[in-house]
């Protein structure tokens, strides 16, 4: 087993399983593709006759540009329905937005998933409701909502500290450390970190923490400069936030207290960004 606060069970190399969140039942030729090569391949089409097939993608298109650019970090998030649109219309809209940096899943209630995908322009998320493909839209801001809420939902407000097993050593100093924080941390505060990298943790330490703290509903992977995982544990305002090499090592293994990690939001002047690059890629294909 690898070290760390999350041990992938079975010997599993990914603890976060990721989804196909575009049209799987499209055309081969569009499958695939990257962001770069969609827009290739956009490029090789007639723009006239793309705006003409698709007039209601092209629509949202243009209203998500102009939402975005006035979007703020802390502001609510603005949602947007693909209701309505045909499989043409969609297709475009995927092969626009492209796959971003972070993707993952929420745990809903109900025992089906949320898929979670960024798109290449920060700040503009798609997201699908595995129990329902009619639960398929667009969404910005820094976080899907989704993952907000179930972040607060469906974890525990306390940190339930059980008899520690024999041959712990720390364990039980920082679970209590960890309680403290997490009972007190408030939404605008800056969030905490426990680097497990510096402290002396035997693995009966990092396995009784895990027991302790459980698994929460929440997993993404962010995968920008290397890749970084982050879970949600069972404890509310408490998440695993670890970073690998290329050989998949763990180089860096945290515990945060406070909000959704800084790692899988969307920063301030991505807004503005991406507002200004999805302008640009309408008016150059579609106009």
């Amino acid at each position: 087993m690898k070290p760390g606060f999350w041990i992938a069970p079975e010997g599993a190399e990914q603890p976060v399983s990721v989804f196909p969140i575009g049209e799987e039942a499209l055309d081969v030729q569009y499958k695939g593709l990257t962001a770069s090569g969609a827009l290739a391949k956009l490029a090789t089409l007639d723009s006239e006759e793309l705006a003409r097939s698709c007039p209601r993608a092209v629509e949202l298109l243009s209203t998500i540009a102009s939402a975005i650019g006035s979007q703020a970090a802390d502001a609510p998030t603005q949602l947007f329905r693909l209701e309505g649109l045909n499989d043409l219309e969609r297709r475009l809209i995927d092969d626009v937005l492209g796959e971003g940096e972070v993707a993952g899943v929420v745990a809903l209630p109900d025992g089906s998933l949320a898929q979670i995908q960024e798109s290449v322009l920060a700040g503009i998320w798609r997201i699908r409701l595995e129990r329902d493909e009619s639960h398929d839209y667009i969404e910005i801001g820094a976080v899907p909502e989704i993952v907000a809420r179930a972040a607060i939902d469906l974890t525990a407000g306390d940190v339930v500290i059980g008899p520690a097993p024999e041959g712990t050593m720390n364990a039980l100093p920082v679970l209590a450390e960890i309680r403290e924080r997490a009972l007190a941390w408030r939404p605008g505060q800056r969030s905490q970190t426990i680097n497990f990298t510096l402290l002396p943790m035997s693995p009966v330490d990092m396995s009784f923490l895990q027991q302790t703290l459980g698994n929460g509903p929440i997993q993404l992977m962010s995968r920008g400069y290397g890749t970084c995982r982050v879970l949600a544990t069972g404890v509310r305002h408490v998440w695993s936030v670890q970073f690998f090499n290329a050989m998949d090592t763990i180089i860096l293994d945290t515990l945060e207290v406070g909000g959704v990690p800084v790692v899988a939001l969307a920063a301030p002047e991505d807004f503005e960004d991406s507002a200004e690059r999805l302008k640009q890629i309408i008016e150059a294909y579609f106009t």
